[in-house]
């Protein structure tokens, strides 16, 4: 990607998206009150992404206005998500400073860039790319050792078999149920039976992997914003 694409805020300076709250739709907090703060710019282009709208646009505030907002809900939740948010180096001190107001802190990440410099209390929800995203040779491995076993959760969106097949064979071979909090297998919205991908983790034997729909997608039209 341009290195302009990732130049997109500064230290004090975030660029973002929207700013709203709704109910989480997806990981082990599914069905919580949630106020979402969505950063722009993304430096992968998944087949399947359901938020292109966010890699362009987005508007310039500090860190202490978008704090203002995330206050004005008066909900504990609050997850940091994108595009991806760490494209933005912004993010970090975003991220601290929600924390440091005692807010519990998901941040919704690829795995395409480092997690290790995001403060220890946040919880990272890490995407691995599967092959029909067609970018799973982004997936930064190195990640996987920086994974907190009490919070953080490893995702894997399926679209075919092949992803399925893929996304069993990485939660083997790098032994993640033991490693997180959670591990998630998800249908891409449309292109994969949920019951297949269920009825493949029975099969094999996935006791420990935790199947996910989008929630927000049957609450809501599925390609409603804001939500």
């Amino acid at each position: 990607m341009a290195e302009s694409t990732l130049q997109t805020s500064s230290a004090t300076n975030v660029r973002i998206h929207e700013i709203y709250c709704s109910v989480q739709g997806e990981s082990t907090w599914a069905g919580l009150p949630c106020v979402f703060v969505r950063l722009s710019r993304c430096n992968l282009r998944c087949r399947w992404c359901d938020t292109t709208y966010s890699f362009t646009g987005g508007e310039m505030q500090t860190i202490e206005e978008i704090l203002g907002q995330v206050r004005g809900y008066g909900v504990p939740l609050v997850e940091i998500t994108g595009g991806e948010p760490l494209v933005q180096k912004a993010c970090i001190p975003l991220a601290q400073s929600l924390v440091d107001e005692g807010y519990t802190v998901l941040i919704e990440t690829s795995g395409s860039l480092p997690i290790n410099t995001l403060p220890d209390p946040v919880h990272r929800i890490m995407d691995l790319k599967c092959p029909d995203s067609d970018m799973s040779e982004h997936n930064d491995w190195s990640n996987i050792d920086y994974l907190q076993g009490d919070r953080d959760e490893v995702k894997f969106v399926i679209a075919s078999r092949r992803d399925y097949e893929w996304s069993r064979d990485t939660v083997r071979q790098y032994n993640l149920t033991m490693r997180v909090m959670a591990v998630l297998f998800s249908p891409v919205f449309g292109e994969v039976a949920p019951k297949d991908i269920v009825d493949w983790m029975l099969e094999d034997g996935l006791h420990d992997v935790r199947f996910q729909l989008q929630m927000h997608k049957f609450i809501w039209p599925p390609d409603e914003r804001g939500v």
